[in-house]
Protein backbone atom coordinates (compact mmCIF):
# COMPACT_ATOMS: atom_id res chain seq x y z
CA UNK A 1 0.00 0.00 0.00
CA UNK A 2 2.94 2.40 0.42
CA UNK A 3 3.85 4.85 3.03
CA UNK A 4 0.27 6.46 4.10
CA UNK A 5 -0.54 10.06 4.60
CA UNK A 6 -1.63 9.58 8.13
CA UNK A 7 1.94 8.15 8.65
CA UNK A 8 2.92 11.93 9.18
CA UNK A 9 1.30 11.84 12.13
CA UNK A 10 1.56 8.60 13.51
CA UNK A 11 4.71 7.38 12.44
CA UNK A 12 8.40 7.29 14.20
CA UNK A 13 9.34 7.67 18.44
CA UNK A 14 9.27 11.49 18.45
CA UNK A 15 7.28 13.90 20.41
CA UNK A 16 4.75 15.04 18.29
CA UNK A 17 4.27 11.28 16.93
CA UNK A 18 4.09 9.99 20.57
CA UNK A 19 1.12 13.11 21.37
CA UNK A 20 -0.68 12.06 17.97
CA UNK A 21 -0.80 8.35 18.77
CA UNK A 22 -1.68 8.87 22.68
CA UNK A 23 -4.41 11.03 22.33
CA UNK A 24 -6.15 8.75 19.70
CA UNK A 25 -5.67 5.57 22.09
CA UNK A 26 -9.21 5.46 23.66
CA UNK A 27 -10.33 1.85 22.72
CA UNK A 28 -8.87 1.12 19.10
CA UNK A 29 -6.62 -1.75 18.49
CA UNK A 30 -3.24 -1.94 19.54
CA UNK A 31 -2.08 -1.87 15.92
CA UNK A 32 -4.50 1.38 15.11
CA UNK A 33 -1.60 3.34 14.49
CA UNK A 34 1.08 0.63 12.66
CA UNK A 35 0.33 0.73 8.85
CA UNK A 36 -3.77 0.89 9.35
CA UNK A 37 -4.97 3.20 6.92
CA UNK A 38 -7.38 6.00 8.69
CA UNK A 39 -10.66 6.55 6.59
CA UNK A 40 -12.81 9.40 8.11
CA UNK A 41 -16.78 9.27 7.56
CA UNK A 42 -17.88 12.84 6.88
CA UNK A 43 -21.25 12.49 8.29
CA UNK A 44 -23.88 15.38 7.75
CA UNK A 45 -26.64 13.34 9.73
CA UNK A 46 -28.32 16.30 12.05
CA UNK A 47 -32.10 16.33 13.88
CA UNK A 48 -32.21 19.65 12.17
CA UNK A 49 -31.04 18.23 8.70
CA UNK A 50 -33.87 15.72 8.63
CA UNK A 51 -33.29 14.19 5.07
CA UNK A 52 -29.83 13.43 6.74
CA UNK A 53 -31.07 12.19 10.30
CA UNK A 54 -30.70 8.41 9.78
CA UNK A 55 -26.95 8.46 8.25
CA UNK A 56 -25.63 7.46 11.89
CA UNK A 57 -26.91 4.34 11.56
CA UNK A 58 -25.69 4.50 7.89
CA UNK A 59 -21.91 5.49 9.39
CA UNK A 60 -21.81 2.27 11.63
CA UNK A 61 -22.54 0.09 8.56
CA UNK A 62 -19.41 1.72 7.01
CA UNK A 63 -17.51 1.43 10.20
CA UNK A 64 -18.04 -2.10 9.80
CA UNK A 65 -16.94 -2.20 6.05
CA UNK A 66 -13.68 -0.47 7.10
CA UNK A 67 -12.64 -2.42 9.80
CA UNK A 68 -13.54 -5.97 8.05
CA UNK A 69 -11.09 -4.72 5.30
CA UNK A 70 -8.43 -3.88 8.29
CA UNK A 71 -8.98 0.26 8.39
CA UNK A 72 -9.91 2.15 11.13
CA UNK A 73 -13.10 4.50 10.24
CA UNK A 74 -13.03 7.97 12.11
CA UNK A 75 -16.68 9.70 12.35
CA UNK A 76 -15.99 12.87 11.43
CA UNK A 77 -19.39 15.35 11.79
CA UNK A 78 -19.48 18.15 8.88
CA UNK A 79 -21.20 20.87 8.92
CA UNK A 80 -25.05 19.99 7.86
CA UNK A 81 -27.40 21.56 5.47
CA UNK A 82 -31.09 21.45 6.01
CA UNK A 83 -32.70 22.43 2.60
CA UNK A 84 -36.53 22.99 4.75
CA UNK A 85 -34.87 24.67 7.55
CA UNK A 86 -31.91 26.96 6.91
CA UNK A 87 -33.06 30.79 6.51
CA UNK A 88 -32.50 32.59 4.38
CA UNK A 89 -31.72 29.54 1.80
CA UNK A 90 -29.34 27.06 2.60
CA UNK A 91 -27.51 27.55 -0.86
CA UNK A 92 -26.02 30.82 1.15
CA UNK A 93 -24.05 27.67 3.01
CA UNK A 94 -23.30 25.14 0.42
CA UNK A 95 -19.74 26.89 -0.09
CA UNK A 96 -19.37 27.05 3.52
CA UNK A 97 -19.82 23.58 4.06
CA UNK A 98 -17.97 22.64 1.08
CA UNK A 99 -14.62 24.84 2.45
CA UNK A 100 -14.74 23.60 6.29
CA UNK A 101 -15.22 20.13 5.29
CA UNK A 102 -11.94 20.44 2.74
CA UNK A 103 -10.19 21.90 5.67
CA UNK A 104 -11.09 18.55 8.06
CA UNK A 105 -10.67 16.54 5.55
CA UNK A 106 -6.65 18.36 4.90
CA UNK A 107 -5.84 19.21 8.71
CA UNK A 108 -7.06 15.67 10.20
CA UNK A 109 -4.77 12.16 9.81
CA UNK A 110 -6.75 10.04 7.12
CA UNK A 111 -6.05 8.56 4.21
CA UNK A 112 -9.14 8.60 2.55
CA UNK A 113 -12.81 9.72 2.75
CA UNK A 114 -16.45 8.05 2.68
CA UNK A 115 -18.74 11.20 2.41
CA UNK A 116 -22.66 10.66 3.35
CA UNK A 117 -25.18 13.05 2.36
CA UNK A 118 -28.49 13.16 1.50
CA UNK A 119 -30.55 16.78 1.26
CA UNK A 120 -29.91 18.82 -1.43
CA UNK A 121 -26.74 20.91 -1.13
CA UNK A 122 -24.73 18.02 1.25
CA UNK A 123 -23.93 15.92 -1.72
CA UNK A 124 -22.85 18.98 -3.62
CA UNK A 125 -20.52 20.56 -0.68
CA UNK A 126 -19.20 16.69 0.51
CA UNK A 127 -17.87 16.22 -3.58
CA UNK A 128 -16.67 20.15 -3.71
CA UNK A 129 -14.62 19.20 -0.94
CA UNK A 130 -13.12 16.24 -1.84
CA UNK A 131 -12.52 17.38 -5.31
CA UNK A 132 -10.07 19.95 -3.60
CA UNK A 133 -8.69 18.10 -1.30
CA UNK A 134 -8.10 14.91 -3.28
CA UNK A 135 -7.83 12.42 -1.17
CA UNK A 136 -9.47 9.23 -2.21
CA UNK A 137 -13.17 9.48 -1.55
CA UNK A 138 -16.48 7.93 -2.05
CA UNK A 139 -20.12 8.65 -1.64
CA UNK A 140 -23.31 6.89 0.02
CA UNK A 141 -26.19 8.48 -1.03
CA UNK A 142 -28.44 8.52 1.90
CA UNK A 143 -31.27 7.51 -0.31
CA UNK A 144 -35.06 8.88 -0.97
CA UNK A 145 -38.01 8.28 1.55
CA UNK A 146 -40.91 5.36 0.75
CA UNK A 147 -44.47 6.83 -0.93
CA UNK A 148 -46.92 8.60 1.61
CA UNK A 149 -50.42 8.70 0.54
CA UNK A 150 -53.16 11.28 1.23
CA UNK A 151 -56.92 9.95 0.33
CA UNK A 152 -55.50 7.40 -0.99
CA UNK A 153 -53.36 9.17 -3.74
CA UNK A 154 -49.75 9.15 -3.64
CA UNK A 155 -47.47 12.31 -2.67
CA UNK A 156 -44.55 13.90 -4.04
CA UNK A 157 -42.37 15.10 -1.48
CA UNK A 158 -42.55 19.16 -2.03
CA UNK A 159 -44.00 18.74 -5.48
CA UNK A 160 -47.73 17.97 -3.89
CA UNK A 161 -46.72 20.97 -1.63
CA UNK A 162 -46.95 23.44 -4.39
CA UNK A 163 -49.47 22.10 -6.06
CA UNK A 164 -51.59 21.86 -2.93
CA UNK A 165 -50.70 24.85 -1.65
CA UNK A 166 -51.65 26.57 -4.79
CA UNK A 167 -55.57 24.64 -4.90
CA UNK A 168 -55.68 26.45 -1.91
CA UNK A 169 -55.02 29.79 -2.92
CA UNK A 170 -57.71 28.79 -5.91
CA UNK A 171 -60.41 28.00 -3.26
CA UNK A 172 -60.26 24.09 -4.40
CA UNK A 173 -58.54 22.58 -1.75
CA UNK A 174 -59.74 23.97 2.02
CA UNK A 175 -56.57 24.83 4.15
CA UNK A 176 -58.11 22.30 6.69
CA UNK A 177 -57.58 19.37 4.10
CA UNK A 178 -54.24 20.74 2.97
CA UNK A 179 -53.27 20.57 6.83
CA UNK A 180 -54.14 17.05 7.25
CA UNK A 181 -52.10 16.18 3.95
CA UNK A 182 -48.90 17.17 6.24
CA UNK A 183 -48.50 14.07 8.32
CA UNK A 184 -48.80 11.96 5.26
CA UNK A 185 -46.15 14.28 3.49
CA UNK A 186 -43.18 12.90 4.82
CA UNK A 187 -43.50 8.52 5.30
CA UNK A 188 -40.02 7.79 6.32
CA UNK A 189 -36.53 8.34 6.95
CA UNK A 190 -34.94 9.44 3.48
CA UNK A 191 -34.85 12.69 1.33
CA UNK A 192 -37.48 13.96 -1.10
CA UNK A 193 -39.01 10.95 -3.10
CA UNK A 194 -39.31 13.00 -6.44
CA UNK A 195 -36.67 13.53 -8.60
CA UNK A 196 -35.54 16.74 -6.64
CA UNK A 197 -32.45 18.11 -6.34
CA UNK A 198 -31.35 15.90 -3.19
CA UNK A 199 -32.72 12.49 -5.58
CA UNK A 200 -31.25 13.91 -8.82
CA UNK A 201 -27.65 14.83 -6.84
CA UNK A 202 -27.45 11.22 -5.42
CA UNK A 203 -28.02 9.90 -9.28
CA UNK A 204 -25.28 12.73 -10.74
CA UNK A 205 -22.95 11.48 -8.69
CA UNK A 206 -22.89 8.09 -9.46
CA UNK A 207 -23.19 9.11 -13.24
CA UNK A 208 -19.87 10.93 -12.35
CA UNK A 209 -18.41 7.27 -10.59
CA UNK A 210 -18.17 8.35 -7.40
CA UNK A 211 -20.84 5.77 -6.11
CA UNK A 212 -20.90 2.18 -6.09
CA UNK A 213 -22.61 1.52 -9.36
CA UNK A 214 -26.49 0.98 -8.48
CA UNK A 215 -26.47 2.36 -5.03
CA UNK A 216 -27.89 5.67 -5.72
CA UNK A 217 -31.51 5.79 -5.34
CA UNK A 218 -31.75 2.94 -2.96
CA UNK A 219 -34.61 4.02 -0.37
CA UNK A 220 -33.39 5.18 2.73
CA UNK A 221 -35.07 2.40 4.59
CA UNK A 222 -34.54 -0.16 2.58
CA UNK A 223 -31.78 -2.96 4.20
CA UNK A 224 -29.61 -2.78 0.59
CA UNK A 225 -28.40 0.56 1.39
CA UNK A 226 -26.55 -0.52 4.71
CA UNK A 227 -25.77 -3.45 2.71
CA UNK A 228 -23.85 -1.07 -0.12
CA UNK A 229 -22.92 1.03 3.23
CA UNK A 230 -20.48 -1.78 4.51
CA UNK A 231 -19.28 -2.16 0.79
CA UNK A 232 -18.40 1.18 1.00
CA UNK A 233 -15.99 0.77 3.83
CA UNK A 234 -14.11 -1.59 2.24
CA UNK A 235 -13.81 0.15 -1.17
CA UNK A 236 -12.47 2.98 1.27
CA UNK A 237 -9.88 0.68 1.88
CA UNK A 238 -9.43 -0.09 -1.49
CA UNK A 239 -8.71 3.49 -2.61
CA UNK A 240 -5.72 4.05 -1.23
CA UNK A 241 -3.43 1.38 -2.41
CA UNK A 242 -5.15 1.83 -5.79
CA UNK A 243 -4.81 5.57 -5.59
CA UNK A 244 -7.66 6.14 -7.25
CA UNK A 245 -8.36 9.92 -6.26
CA UNK A 246 -11.09 12.02 -7.06
CA UNK A 247 -8.94 14.02 -9.75
CA UNK A 248 -8.81 10.20 -11.26
CA UNK A 249 -12.57 9.77 -11.57
CA UNK A 250 -13.85 13.43 -12.04
CA UNK A 251 -12.95 13.72 -15.54
CA UNK A 252 -14.44 15.67 -18.35
CA UNK A 253 -15.64 12.74 -20.07
CA UNK A 254 -17.35 11.94 -15.84
CA UNK A 255 -18.85 15.01 -16.35
CA UNK A 256 -20.38 14.18 -19.88
CA UNK A 257 -21.44 11.48 -18.29
CA UNK A 258 -23.26 12.98 -15.46
CA UNK A 259 -24.86 15.57 -17.87
CA UNK A 260 -26.48 12.75 -20.09
CA UNK A 261 -27.57 10.83 -16.94
CA UNK A 262 -29.29 14.12 -15.81
CA UNK A 263 -31.06 14.45 -18.89
CA UNK A 264 -32.20 11.13 -19.02
CA UNK A 265 -34.03 11.20 -15.69
CA UNK A 266 -35.36 14.46 -15.96
CA UNK A 267 -33.32 15.70 -12.64
CA UNK A 268 -33.27 19.13 -11.15
CA UNK A 269 -31.86 22.81 -12.59
CA UNK A 270 -30.25 22.74 -9.38
CA UNK A 271 -27.59 20.31 -10.82
CA UNK A 272 -26.31 22.05 -13.71
CA UNK A 273 -24.84 24.99 -10.88
CA UNK A 274 -23.58 22.19 -8.46
CA UNK A 275 -22.01 20.03 -11.56
CA UNK A 276 -20.14 23.30 -12.24
CA UNK A 277 -19.03 24.36 -9.05
CA UNK A 278 -17.87 20.70 -8.54
CA UNK A 279 -15.81 21.21 -11.88
CA UNK A 280 -14.25 24.32 -11.04
CA UNK A 281 -12.56 22.96 -7.65
CA UNK A 282 -10.72 20.29 -10.06
CA UNK A 283 -10.13 22.56 -12.95
CA UNK A 284 -12.86 21.27 -15.45
CA UNK A 285 -13.14 23.17 -18.28
CA UNK A 286 -17.20 22.66 -17.85
CA UNK A 287 -19.23 25.40 -19.30
CA UNK A 288 -23.45 26.33 -19.77
CA UNK A 289 -22.46 25.51 -23.73
CA UNK A 290 -21.13 21.64 -22.31
CA UNK A 291 -24.43 21.22 -20.73
CA UNK A 292 -26.19 22.52 -23.64
CA UNK A 293 -24.82 20.45 -26.46
CA UNK A 294 -24.40 16.99 -24.31
CA UNK A 295 -27.56 16.94 -22.92
CA UNK A 296 -30.03 19.37 -24.30
CA UNK A 297 -31.44 16.69 -27.10
CA UNK A 298 -30.83 14.00 -24.63
CA UNK A 299 -35.02 11.68 -24.37
CA UNK A 300 -36.42 12.05 -20.88
CA UNK A 301 -36.60 8.32 -19.93
CA UNK A 302 -37.69 8.54 -16.16
CA UNK A 303 -41.68 9.16 -15.60
CA UNK A 304 -41.34 10.90 -12.08
CA UNK A 305 -42.87 13.92 -10.80
CA UNK A 306 -42.41 16.64 -11.12
CA UNK A 307 -41.88 16.15 -15.14
CA UNK A 308 -43.67 12.92 -14.83
CA UNK A 309 -45.89 10.28 -12.87
CA UNK A 310 -44.16 8.16 -10.15
CA UNK A 311 -41.70 8.56 -7.31
CA UNK A 312 -38.05 7.57 -6.28
CA UNK A 313 -39.09 4.14 -4.89
CA UNK A 314 -40.65 3.13 -7.91
CA UNK A 315 -37.72 4.22 -10.04
CA UNK A 316 -35.41 1.41 -8.04
CA UNK A 317 -38.10 -0.99 -8.70
CA UNK A 318 -37.96 -0.39 -11.55
CA UNK A 319 -34.19 -1.12 -12.65
CA UNK A 320 -33.14 2.43 -11.02
CA UNK A 321 -29.94 4.10 -12.72
CA UNK A 322 -27.91 1.60 -14.35
CA UNK A 323 -30.86 0.89 -16.52
CA UNK A 324 -31.63 4.31 -17.18
CA UNK A 325 -27.75 4.84 -18.41
CA UNK A 326 -28.31 0.93 -20.47
CA UNK A 327 -31.03 2.90 -22.63
CA UNK A 328 -28.54 6.06 -23.47
CA UNK A 329 -25.49 3.64 -23.53
CA UNK A 330 -24.64 5.02 -27.15
CA UNK A 331 -24.76 8.41 -25.93
CA UNK A 332 -22.00 8.06 -22.66
CA UNK A 333 -17.88 8.74 -22.84
CA UNK A 334 -16.97 4.62 -22.10
CA UNK A 335 -13.57 5.72 -21.22
CA UNK A 336 -14.86 7.37 -18.13
CA UNK A 337 -13.88 5.57 -14.88
CA UNK A 338 -15.87 5.25 -11.63
CA UNK A 339 -14.34 4.53 -8.11
CA UNK A 340 -14.51 0.67 -8.58
CA UNK A 341 -11.23 1.47 -10.77
CA UNK A 342 -13.62 0.28 -13.70
CA UNK A 343 -15.84 1.76 -16.43
CA UNK A 344 -19.13 3.16 -15.80
CA UNK A 345 -20.55 1.08 -18.79
CA UNK A 346 -19.06 -2.12 -17.97
CA UNK A 347 -22.05 -3.93 -17.09
CA UNK A 348 -24.91 -2.39 -18.11
CA UNK A 349 -25.48 -4.99 -20.48
CA UNK A 350 -26.91 -6.86 -17.02
CA UNK A 351 -29.27 -3.85 -16.26
CA UNK A 352 -32.92 -4.31 -17.07
CA UNK A 353 -36.19 -2.13 -17.08
CA UNK A 354 -38.62 -3.91 -15.10
CA UNK A 355 -41.38 -1.66 -14.95
CA UNK A 356 -41.84 0.22 -18.42
CA UNK A 357 -44.29 2.80 -17.56
CA UNK A 358 -41.74 4.30 -14.76
CA UNK A 359 -38.11 3.61 -16.90
CA UNK A 360 -39.48 4.24 -20.75
CA UNK A 361 -37.21 2.63 -23.34
CA UNK A 362 -35.38 4.87 -25.88
CA UNK A 363 -38.08 3.91 -28.07
CA UNK A 364 -40.72 5.40 -26.00
CA UNK A 365 -39.50 8.27 -24.20
CA UNK A 366 -41.51 10.38 -22.09
CA UNK A 367 -40.31 13.76 -23.81
CA UNK A 368 -37.75 13.15 -26.67
CA UNK A 369 -35.66 16.28 -26.29
CA UNK A 370 -35.98 17.54 -23.02
CA UNK A 371 -32.81 17.99 -21.29
CA UNK A 372 -32.05 21.04 -19.70
CA UNK A 373 -31.83 23.86 -22.28
CA UNK A 374 -29.67 27.03 -22.26
CA UNK A 375 -31.15 30.09 -23.23
CA UNK A 376 -29.15 33.42 -24.30
CA UNK A 377 -29.92 36.47 -25.36
CA UNK A 378 -30.07 40.77 -24.46
CA UNK A 379 -31.93 39.40 -21.32
CA UNK A 380 -29.18 36.81 -20.39
CA UNK A 381 -25.73 37.44 -22.28
CA UNK A 382 -24.40 34.96 -19.47
CA UNK A 383 -27.00 32.39 -20.08
CA UNK A 384 -30.26 31.22 -18.09
CA UNK A 385 -31.33 27.48 -17.74
CA UNK A 386 -35.32 25.96 -18.25
CA UNK A 387 -36.32 22.81 -18.07
CA UNK A 388 -38.81 21.86 -20.86
CA UNK A 389 -40.04 18.50 -19.80
CA UNK A 390 -41.57 20.60 -16.63
CA UNK A 391 -42.82 23.38 -18.72
CA UNK A 392 -46.25 24.03 -20.11
CA UNK A 393 -46.28 22.70 -24.49
CA UNK A 394 -47.97 26.00 -25.65
CA UNK A 395 -45.35 28.16 -23.71
CA UNK A 396 -42.27 27.00 -24.78
CA UNK A 397 -42.78 29.52 -27.55
CA UNK A 398 -44.53 32.99 -26.43
CA UNK A 399 -44.46 36.46 -25.99
CA UNK A 400 -45.44 38.80 -23.37
CA UNK A 401 -45.92 42.01 -21.45
CA UNK A 402 -43.59 42.19 -18.10
CA UNK A 403 -44.57 42.48 -14.78
CA UNK A 404 -41.35 42.90 -12.33
CA UNK A 405 -41.47 42.44 -8.88
CA UNK A 406 -38.25 44.17 -7.59
CA UNK A 407 -37.83 41.79 -4.67
CA UNK A 408 -39.32 38.58 -3.10
CA UNK A 409 -41.17 40.90 -0.88
CA UNK A 410 -42.23 43.34 -3.44
CA UNK A 411 -43.43 39.90 -4.82
CA UNK A 412 -45.55 38.60 -1.79
CA UNK A 413 -46.72 42.23 -1.32
CA UNK A 414 -48.05 42.43 -4.81
CA UNK A 415 -49.07 39.14 -6.40
CA UNK A 416 -52.33 38.47 -5.15
CA UNK A 417 -53.57 42.23 -5.29
CA UNK A 418 -57.11 42.30 -7.58
CA UNK A 419 -55.83 45.24 -9.20
CA UNK A 420 -52.47 43.79 -10.17
CA UNK A 421 -52.16 44.47 -14.34
CA UNK A 422 -51.70 40.83 -15.17
CA UNK A 423 -53.17 38.25 -17.68
CA UNK A 424 -52.10 34.61 -18.18
CA UNK A 425 -49.99 36.11 -21.15
CA UNK A 426 -48.09 37.98 -19.16
CA UNK A 427 -44.45 37.22 -18.15
CA UNK A 428 -43.73 37.79 -14.54
CA UNK A 429 -40.37 38.79 -13.56
CA UNK A 430 -38.92 38.54 -10.68
CA UNK A 431 -34.85 40.03 -9.42
CA UNK A 432 -32.70 40.65 -7.00
CA UNK A 433 -32.30 36.81 -5.98
CA UNK A 434 -29.26 35.88 -7.71
CA UNK A 435 -26.21 34.44 -5.43
CA UNK A 436 -25.21 38.08 -4.51
CA UNK A 437 -28.28 40.14 -4.57
CA UNK A 438 -30.03 37.85 -1.88
CA UNK A 439 -27.88 36.26 -0.74
CA UNK A 440 -27.88 32.58 -1.31
CA UNK A 441 -30.01 32.60 -4.94
CA UNK A 442 -32.75 31.46 -3.16
CA UNK A 443 -35.64 28.74 -4.59
CA UNK A 444 -37.91 31.46 -5.52
CA UNK A 445 -37.96 31.82 -9.37
CA UNK A 446 -41.31 29.08 -9.34
CA UNK A 447 -43.18 32.14 -8.51
CA UNK A 448 -46.99 30.71 -7.02
CA UNK A 449 -49.45 32.52 -9.87
CA UNK A 450 -51.60 35.91 -9.16
CA UNK A 451 -54.69 34.14 -6.66
CA UNK A 452 -56.98 35.88 -9.33
CA UNK A 453 -55.56 34.08 -12.56
CA UNK A 454 -55.27 30.92 -10.67
CA UNK A 455 -59.49 31.33 -9.86
CA UNK A 456 -59.76 31.60 -14.19
CA UNK A 457 -58.11 28.13 -14.06
CA UNK A 458 -54.36 29.14 -14.88
CA UNK A 459 -52.25 26.89 -13.72
CA UNK A 460 -49.23 27.75 -15.32
CA UNK A 461 -46.68 31.10 -16.59
CA UNK A 462 -43.80 32.22 -17.84
CA UNK A 463 -41.89 33.31 -15.30
CA UNK A 464 -38.10 34.85 -15.28
CA UNK A 465 -36.31 35.03 -12.15
CA UNK A 466 -32.35 35.39 -11.10
CA UNK A 467 -32.79 32.69 -8.37
CA UNK A 468 -33.10 29.27 -8.41
CA UNK A 469 -36.14 26.54 -8.07
CA UNK A 470 -36.50 23.43 -5.82
CA UNK A 471 -36.24 20.40 -8.23
CA UNK A 472 -39.70 19.15 -6.60
CA UNK A 473 -41.25 22.42 -8.65
CA UNK A 474 -42.68 22.85 -12.16
CA UNK A 475 -43.56 25.17 -14.86
CA UNK A 476 -42.34 27.30 -17.52
CA UNK A 477 -39.39 29.22 -15.45
CA UNK A 478 -36.50 30.38 -17.17
CA UNK A 479 -34.11 30.57 -13.94
CA UNK A 480 -29.96 31.11 -13.06
CA UNK A 481 -30.03 34.41 -15.16
CA UNK A 482 -26.43 35.41 -15.78
CA UNK A 483 -25.37 38.22 -14.66
CA UNK A 484 -27.91 38.44 -11.75
CA UNK A 485 -29.45 41.64 -11.57
CA UNK A 486 -27.28 42.64 -8.18
CA UNK A 487 -24.08 42.01 -10.50
CA UNK A 488 -25.32 44.30 -13.25
CA UNK A 489 -27.11 42.06 -15.53
CA UNK A 490 -30.03 43.16 -17.92
CA UNK A 491 -32.08 41.64 -15.72
CA UNK A 492 -31.90 45.50 -13.34
CA UNK A 493 -33.29 47.27 -16.40
CA UNK A 494 -36.09 45.50 -17.51
CA UNK A 495 -39.48 48.01 -17.07
CA UNK A 496 -43.13 46.56 -16.51
CA UNK A 497 -44.92 46.33 -19.90
CA UNK A 498 -41.34 45.50 -21.54
CA UNK A 499 -42.21 42.95 -24.11
CA UNK A 500 -40.26 39.60 -22.84
CA UNK A 501 -39.65 37.09 -26.15
CA UNK A 502 -39.24 33.53 -24.99
CA UNK A 503 -38.09 30.67 -27.46
CA UNK A 504 -37.05 27.32 -26.20
CA UNK A 505 -36.20 25.73 -29.64
CA UNK A 506 -33.92 28.70 -30.46
CA UNK A 507 -32.53 29.18 -26.67
CA UNK A 508 -33.44 32.49 -26.83
CA UNK A 509 -34.90 34.78 -24.07
CA UNK A 510 -35.26 38.63 -24.75
CA UNK A 511 -36.24 41.92 -23.83
CA UNK A 512 -37.39 43.80 -26.62
CA UNK A 513 -36.00 46.86 -25.91
CA UNK A 514 -33.86 48.63 -28.58
CA UNK A 515 -30.15 48.04 -27.26
CA UNK A 516 -29.26 51.98 -27.18
CA UNK A 517 -32.83 52.34 -24.85
CA UNK A 518 -31.23 49.59 -22.73
CA UNK A 519 -28.02 51.52 -22.32
CA UNK A 520 -29.51 54.69 -21.16
CA UNK A 521 -31.67 53.04 -18.40
CA UNK A 522 -30.05 52.92 -14.68
CA UNK A 523 -31.48 50.24 -12.28
CA UNK A 524 -34.69 50.52 -10.73
CA UNK A 525 -34.14 52.33 -7.59
CA UNK A 526 -36.27 49.91 -5.39
CA UNK A 527 -34.49 46.49 -6.67
CA UNK A 528 -31.09 48.36 -5.66
CA UNK A 529 -32.29 49.05 -2.14
CA UNK A 530 -33.36 45.63 -1.76
CA UNK A 531 -30.32 44.03 -2.54
CA UNK A 532 -28.17 42.49 -0.08
CA UNK A 533 -25.47 44.27 2.17
CA UNK A 534 -24.16 42.18 4.87
CA UNK A 535 -21.61 44.21 7.17
CA UNK A 536 -20.31 41.23 9.11
CA UNK A 537 -19.60 37.16 8.86
CA UNK A 538 -19.79 34.80 6.46
CA UNK A 539 -22.58 36.47 4.37
CA UNK A 540 -20.12 39.55 3.72
CA UNK A 541 -17.52 37.35 2.64
CA UNK A 542 -19.87 35.40 0.45
CA UNK A 543 -21.47 38.70 -1.03
CA UNK A 544 -17.67 39.68 -1.62
CA UNK A 545 -16.58 37.04 -3.90
CA UNK A 546 -19.29 34.62 -5.11
CA UNK A 547 -19.55 33.93 -8.70
CA UNK A 548 -22.29 33.97 -10.95
CA UNK A 549 -24.58 30.97 -11.24
CA UNK A 550 -22.57 30.04 -15.52
CA UNK A 551 -19.98 28.94 -13.66
CA UNK A 552 -21.12 27.35 -10.11
CA UNK A 553 -22.09 30.53 -7.81
CA UNK A 554 -18.33 29.19 -5.81
CA UNK A 555 -16.46 31.56 -3.79
CA UNK A 556 -13.97 33.31 -6.38
CA UNK A 557 -10.60 32.32 -3.89
CA UNK A 558 -11.62 28.31 -4.17
CA UNK A 559 -11.08 27.18 -7.94
CA UNK A 560 -8.75 24.91 -8.48
CA UNK A 561 -7.56 22.07 -6.47
CA UNK A 562 -5.09 22.66 -3.17
CA UNK A 563 -4.28 19.40 -2.29
CA UNK A 564 -3.98 17.32 0.94
CA UNK A 565 -0.62 18.65 2.21
CA UNK A 566 -0.59 20.41 5.47
CA UNK A 567 2.77 22.62 5.71
CA UNK A 568 3.09 23.11 9.00
CA UNK A 569 3.24 20.63 12.11
CA UNK A 570 1.03 21.59 15.28
CA UNK A 571 3.91 21.17 17.98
Amino acid sequence: MGELRSSQWYGGGDRNAYIHRAWMRRGVPDDAFDGRPQVAIANTASDLTPCNSHLTEVARSVRDGVFEAGGLPLELPVVSLGETQLRPTAMLWRNMAAMATEEMLRANPIDSVVLLGGCDKTIPALLMAAASVDLPAVVVPGGPMLTGTFRGVPLGCGTDVWRLSEEVRAGTLSREEFVRSESAMIRSRGHCNTMGTASTMALVAEALGMVVPGLAGTPAPDSRLLTGAHDTGRLAVELIGAGRRPSTVLTKASFHNAIVALAAIGGSTNAVVHLLAIAGRLGVDLTLDDVDRIGSRVPVLVDLLPAGRFLMDDLHRAGGLRAVLREVRDLLDPTALTVTGKPLVEGLDDAEIWDPEVIRPRSAPLVAEGGIAVLRGNLAPGGALVKPAAASPHLLRHRGPAVVFDSIEDFHARIDDPDLDVTADSVLVLRGCGPRGYPGMPEVSNMPLPKKLLAQGVRDMVRVCDGRMSGTAYGTVVLHVAPEAAAGGPLALVRTGDVVSLDIEARRIDVEVPDDELARREPAAAAVAAYARPARGWQRLYVDHVLQADTGADLDFLLGSSGSDVSRESH
